[in-house]
């Protein structure tokens, strides 16, 4: 016998959170993704700690781990080498003997990994659910459909697409395919000039993907240009929400992308921070937001933000507008200079995706390898692989 209840109505309002993550309500000061609460992750098992160390020896030579910046130390402690997406891949293509690669890092990062290393070499990515927001947020199908948009607007053809290292394998395709570049957050401003050098000066333009802050501070800071110059594409609006006038006249087209962690920062975390600490140096990544960057005394990339805390004096007093996972280390590595390194936000804020690669991951990856079974292989396909590449080794060739 089937029994029906008829379910009365709750008498229960919805909280601002709900609504927010029901869609039916929006935050007007946050970008998507940004909203970190809580603390880092519990360590974990220590007992882990002597497996990974005994699948590691087992496998000698064969494997070559990478460790990007953003892990967590238990996950760092077994890193070959550490450094940030770009560095790591060219690492790997630098050890053509390690028939396993495991890139502690992002989906984005092992694919770019995969590109640069041989065709006997195996890349591995401890957790498949590691990807990146920002990357996620330009798919193949979307670029494909704003440079169609370009086409019909008559200015495709004075347009060269620059991607940021962080996008997918297709999105580097379609950037080799249509005579673009690859650049990282050190070399944006070469990059850029390059690009701009590839046609008349006065009529090029950039498509700049994904992440909209990296290209707008560098073509503000660095080229000079003003914020009129720039627009930004929105693929999830009909034409990108721009006018045929809009692309004609814009030198910048920014995809409507950011950093999920980087975008947390804001003009009131730097004003914050200065009140608190007197004489702080503010140094803040360039996917931050433009206000939080013009803000800022200092602006780098990774390793630039790195190098700067090496060579500062003693004594001195920093907020990191960066991950937390890298300021923490650096803060514990600088303490015994006096220097004081503090987190750009009072808001506890890492990468949730980077620590996906946890120690348990890990150690299931490597142990899995040293008993003869690839788990979790990437592999990018001969044809997205080549124009990829392409664009890889234009970057490479940059002036």
């Amino acid at each position: 016998m089937r029994v029906v209840t008829t379910a009365q109505p709750l008498d229960v309002q919805p909280t601002p959170l709900a609504l927010l993550l029901l869609g039916r309500e929006a935050d007007p000061k946050s970008e998507r993704g940004v909203e970190c609460p809580g603390d880092l992750p519990a360590p974990s098992d220590p007992d882990l700690v002597e497996r990974a160390r005994a699948a590691k020896a087992k496998l000698g030579d064969k494997v070559f781990v990478l460790g990007h910046h953003y892990q967590r130390d238990e996950v760092i402690e077994f890193a070959d080498v550490t450094g940030d997406s770009f560095k790591l891949a060219r690492d790997a293509a630098a050890r053509p003997d390690a028939e396993y690669i495991v890139f502690c890092g992002v989906h984005f990062m092992a694919e770019s990994a995969d590109i640069l290393t041989g065709d006997d070499q195996q890349v591995v990515l401890p957790d498949l659910a590691a990807g990146c927001s920002m990357a996620d947020m330009a798919t193949a199908e979307q670029v494909a459909e704003c440079w169609d948009q370009l086409t019909e607007a008559g200015v495709a053809e004075q347009v060269v697409p620059v991607s940021y290292m962080n996008s997918s394998a297709d999105i580097k395709a379609f950037t080799g395919k249509h005579g673009g570049t690859i650049c990282t957050s050190s070399n944006a401003k070469r990059a850029l000039d390059w690009a701009f050098a590839q046609g008349d000066p006065a009529t090029s333009k950039v498509l700049f993907l994904p992440d909209q802050h990296l290209g707008r501070n560098t073509a503000v800071r660095d080229l000079g240009m003003s914020l009129d110059d720039c627009v930004v594409y929105n693929p999830h609006k009909p034409n990108g929400g721009l006018t045929v006038e809009q692309l004609r006249a814009a030198k910048m087209i920014l995809w409507r992308g950011h950093c999920s962690v980087h975008g947390r920062f804001s003009l009131e975390s730097v004003n914050d921070v200065r009140a608190r600490i007197p004489d702080v140096n503010v140094l803040v990544h360039p996917e931050c937001k433009h206000e939080v960057v013009a803000a800022a005394d200092q602006v780098g990339s990774t390793e630039y933000i790195i190098k700067a805390l090496e060579a500062a004096p003693r004594g001195s007093k920093w907020a990191i507008g960066t991950e937390l996972n890298l300021v923490r280390r650096l803060a514990n590595r600088f303490a015994a200079e006096d220097k004081e390194i503090v987190f750009l936000d009072k808001t506890v804020c890492f990468c949730s995706t980077m620590n996906r690669i946890d120690l348990p991951h890990l150690v299931w990856a490597l142990e899995s390898l040293a008993a003869g079974k690839v788990v979790n292989r990437i592999e990018v396909d001969k044809e997205t692989e080549s124009f990829a590449r392409l664009a890889l080794e234009r970057m490479l060739a940059l002036p």
